[in-house]
């Protein structure tokens, strides 16, 4: 019996014989690799490709039998590292950055926004739950004003002003330190107030349902500013023309800081810090894009508002704007790219 046992494993210990009898599968799979690395996958037959995982699979187990039978170390070594550029060929990123580039935009971001859908709808509401607080204390009561708008940002456009004062901030001609300057600041603060609402999204979501909040705050009671002259739709017909991506892209970003902070404070039968990661991961896919959206809108602030000046025009380039957006967002992706998402 002993004989018996002793003539079975001496297949697994000598080295010579385990790799006699599997030798011609590491060479395949090597000269395999190395037609992928020096071409690409097109490179190999359909029966190529078929016989690469198994071929893949069956050096695992040539190595961890190799571990355990405590074989020669030059064969673990080889096999480590076939094994190591067998893996990176099968599940790697082999595309060019072009292409990485094309599925982040086509695929990546998209289904990153959609995922997040929920904690959008909230961060809107907290936004228009904001510019409905502005809107009310502000007509409820003027003084209101001093203390929701910083000097900065209003820059004489309080309610001491005239009529014919607020209508020459959003018409006529665009120089000196007028509109230019508060078309920066208004860019530079909304840009900030995105960074943080990500940022601080760790903090159990509570800084950044304040900031956008405060963000909405401001917006209503500019609105209501302009709405008391006579001139609300004008100068929200202004705002429109950057602000439907701007706005949007400051709640994707609340969104993706919100999704860290839910993770952290409701991990589930997850770990805190496997919750956070696996969160983080999505939600920066989310604020890459938020980024962009920042870049467009500030492109828009820029140029298109500052020579725009029918409200027709304005309105109709802001809609057709967040309308992009919209589509862009959350029409239907193919089924394969949502579910390496949500894996």
């Amino acid at each position: 019996m002993s004989a018996l046992v002793e003539g079975a494993a001496a297949p697994l210990v000598n080295a010579s014989r385990f790799r006699a009898a599997h030798e011609a599968e590491w060479e395949r799979l090597d000269q395999l690799i190395i037609r992928m690395e020096k071409r690409s996958v097109r490179a190999l037959s359909e029966d190529d490709i078929l016989a690469l995982p198994l071929l893949y699979r069956s050096a695992l187990s040539s190595l961890s039998v190799a571990r355990e039978t405590s074989l020669d170390r030059a064969l673990v070594t080889y096999l480590e590292q076939l094994c190591t550029r067998a893996y990176f060929q099968l599940y790697g990123v082999p595309d060019t950055a072009l292409r990485q580039l094309g599925r982040f935009l086509a695929v990546d971001w998209p289904l990153g926004v959609q995922a997040l859908w929920r904690e959008t709808l909230a961060c809107l509401i907290f936004t228009i739950a904001g510019v409905t607080a502005g809107w009310w204390l502000v007509a409820s009561d003027p003084s209101w004003y001093y203390s929701i708008i910083p000097d900065a940002m209003s820059g004489g456009r309080d309610p001491s002003a005239s009529t014919e004062a607020l209508r020459a901030t959003i018409y006529g001609p665009q120089e000196g330190s007028g509109l230019a300057t508060f078309a920066a600041y208004l860019f530079t603060h909304n840009s900030q107030v995105a960074i943080f609402a990500f940022a601080l999204g760790f903090a159990f979501t509570v800084p950044t349902v304040l900031l956008l909040l405060y963000n909405g705050l401001t917006l209503g009671a500019m609105l209501c500013l302009f709405a008391q002259k006579g001139l609300g739709l004008n100068f929200l017909g202004w705002l429109t023309i950057h602000g439907s991506t701007e706005m949007f892209a400051i709640i994707l970003a609340g969104a993706a800081g919100m999704k860290i902070g839910t993770a952290i404070a409701f991990p589930g039968r997850e770990e805190r810090v496997e919750a956070a990661v696996r969160a983080g991961r999505r939600a920066a896919i989310v604020m890459a894009g938020v980024v962009l959206m920042l870049l467009v809108a500030g492109m828009l602030e820029g140029i298109g508002r500052q020579t725009v000046q029918s409200d027709p025009m304005r309105y109709g380039i802001g809609l057709a704007m967040l309308a992009g957006w919209l589509a862009y967002y959350y029409l239907p992706r193919r089924r394969e790219g949502r579910d390496a998402l949500v894996a």
